[in-house]
């Protein structure tokens, strides 16, 4: 047990030894993920999901929140409060967002058999200034922490791809189409397929995940066979 204090009070956290399981019905459907800041997500089927922008919706309330604590005297009573009303309107947005990547994770592994995304390191995408605000507002790695929580509870694998090529390479034929980041239209001059950029990088991932499935079963097989 211990105990948390954040801005609107204290908290008792238990830590409790239980392994959490609940039944699913196979569902047959297989689904790779293309995160990005247009869309919160693009599926290899087209289907996107909004961004909620919870910090970017609430920022004018949070500026003025922080206005008005600049302007109060170190170590008053009023300083203490304006601290507080802060905290806990920063406690806000991120309960919120917690919740939406929960709920949103649940959604998706009881809507597939199969999950594959990509291996992003967020760390390193947010020494981006220009980005960093919005990265970190997307909640792309509290996502992928509740994917695979939620992945474990329902016994649904998620395969995490390596991301490179997965918005150059055409998910039809294979060959590199190369696109600056201001081209959200995947045309391949090679086969024709025509298709939107994200969606072409979610077919790429479900289909690195699939050969890596694949590549695995190979490898056991092999060991059994010498074994």
């Amino acid at each position: 047990m211990r105990v948390i204090r954040k801005y609107n009070g204290y908290y008792t956290q238990f830590l409790i030894d239980y392994e959490r399981e609940e039944k699913k019905e196979l569902t047959g459907k297989q689904t790779g993920l293309d995160v990005g800041l247009n869309y919160f997500y693009t599926d290899c089927s087209g289907n996107q999901i909004d961004n909620p922008r919870f910090l970017r919706k609430d920022e004018r309330k949070l500026k003025k929140l922080q206005r008005r604590l600049s302007r109060t005297q170190k170590g008053s009573q009023n300083r203490q409060k304006a601290r507080n009303k802060l905290g806990r309107a920063h406690l806000k947005v991120s309960r919120r967002r917690n919740d939406w990547a929960c709920k949103l994770a649940q959604h998706v592994i009881r809507s597939n058999d199969l999950v594959a995304v990509e291996n992003l390191r967020i760390r390193n995408m947010v020494k981006n200034h220009h980005l960093a605000k919005s990265i970190s507002d997307a909640a792309w790695y509290r996502f992928r922490e509740w994917l695979e929580y939620m992945a474990r509870v329902y016994g649904v694998p998620v395969i995490a791809v390596e991301p490179a090529y997965t918005s150059q390479n055409c998910s039809n034929c294979g060959e590199k189409v190369v696109k600056t980041l201001s081209t959200r239209t995947h045309e391949c001059p090679h086969c024709g397929y025509i298709a939107d950029r994200d969606e072409n990088a979610a077919r790429n991932i479900l289909k690195s995940a699939l050969k890596q499935l694949s590549n695995k079963e190979t490898d056991k097989k092999s060991i059994n066979g010498l074994i």
